[in-house]
């Protein structure tokens, strides 16, 4: 008999978690698993396509207004696993968890906790906050797994919620965007063209990667793809450092591997990370990335000067950015195939059900 799994998600708006969970859903074995997969969310929202696996849309605008409804389902489908991600969502499944009989429950985290809020200047005497680390400690404790994405998230979440490290499993993204591997190494004697695609947030470190373009003699070309609560302030930026006619921004798109694949360089100027999945992306599609080695999981996918360039502070950044070092990218997917593929990714998630 088929174990059912039901996999929940806030939306199916573009977003890492959305992409990888949906991806994940889709693909483990139809043969052992039963899967489905429940959005609280609208379904005119989503931006991803959802193939061969039933989707349920609760069609709430947020999470708590779902809350009835996710558990009234849960009572009529009585899956034998639920996985859930992202934040809100992950901390009423876990307060939940007790009232569904049978049911073992995983959720996903999908950030460094600690250095998150810090960044976001948040506060323990902060009354929103308080209540937030209040259930989030008492609700991750009632789960049975704790999936995180990289070894420093998972030190991070056990340290700040005092979880039982038997119940923090590690598993890295899988690459699930399959673009062909760009032809061209990069040709020094053209114009650079350099890319970030990510959530325009403070903690991306946009503006830092904008001061050091700024700094460059040569002609080049940067590209953003993505939005955020900095679009302004990042505009500004391009403005104030004479960059407008240097510079292209594209606020979504569903062909993300093929603006890397046309660029030279994927640059990342975070401050601190989940897993970056774009990253992995530019690996894969052979575009070399130039980031700062900080918490979480580019460092776990960046092997310096075969992939990309992982730099200590903003004069390493510059000295790689100034000199365009070309790597070949035959090399810099090699370096990603194997460890992120899909295969192997997606058993680490069917061993971990079948542990439960």
């Amino acid at each position: 008999m088929k174990k059912k799994i039901l996999f929940v998600l806030p939306t199916l708006t573009a977003g890492g978690a959305e992409r990888v969970i949906s991806f994940i859903s889709q693909n483990i074995n139809k043969k052992k698993y039963d899967a489905k997969l429940l959005v609280t969310g609208h379904k005119k929202d989503a931006a991803y396509e959802i193939e061969n696996i039933e989707v349920k849309f609760l069609e709430k605008r947020r999470v708590l207004n779902a809350v009835p409804n996710i558990f009234w389902y849960l009572i009529k489908q009585r899956p034998n696993v639920v996985l859930s991600s992202i934040g809100h969502l992950n901390i009423v499944m876990g307060l939940m968890s007790p009232l569904i009989f049978k049911t073992k429950f995983i959720i996903r985290e999908a950030s460094v906790i600690s250095l998150m809020g810090k960044i976001h200047n948040e506060s323990t005497t902060n009354k929103t906050f308080n209540i937030y680390s209040f259930l989030s400690r008492r609700s991750f404790r009632m789960v049975d797994k704790i999936i995180c994405q990289s070894k420093d998230m998972a030190d991070d979440f056990t340290n700040i919620y005092n979880v039982k490290k038997q119940n923090v499993v590690i598993i890295n993204n899988p690459i699930t965007n399959f673009h062909p591997l760009k032809e061209t190494n990069t040709d020094s004697s053209k114009a650079a063209k350099f890319i970030t695609v990510g959530r325009l947030s403070k903690e991306k470190g946009q503006l830092r990667v904008i001061e050091l373009l700024s700094k460059l003699k040569f002609p080049f070309h940067y590209t953003i793809i993505g939005d955020g609560p900095l679009k302004d302030t990042i505009f500004e930026a391009i403005k104030l450092n004479h960059l407008e006619d240097r510079f292209t921004y594209i606020p979504f798109t569903n062909e993300v591997s093929k603006h890397i694949a046309a660029n030279d360089m994927f640059l990342q100027g975070s401050y601190v990370e989940g897993f970056p999945n774009t990253v992995l992306e530019s690996c894969f599609v052979g575009t070399p990335v130039l980031a700062f080695n900080v918490p979480g999981g580019t460092k776990e996918i960046i092997q310096h000067q075969v992939n990309g360039y992982l730099v200590e502070n903003k004069e390493e950044y510059f000295y790689y950015l100034n000199n365009r070092l070309p790597l070949k990218p035959q090399k810099v997917r090699a370096s990603v195939e194997t460890k992120f593929d899909k295969k192997t990714i997606i058993k680490q998630y069917e061993s971990l059900f079948e542990q439960l």
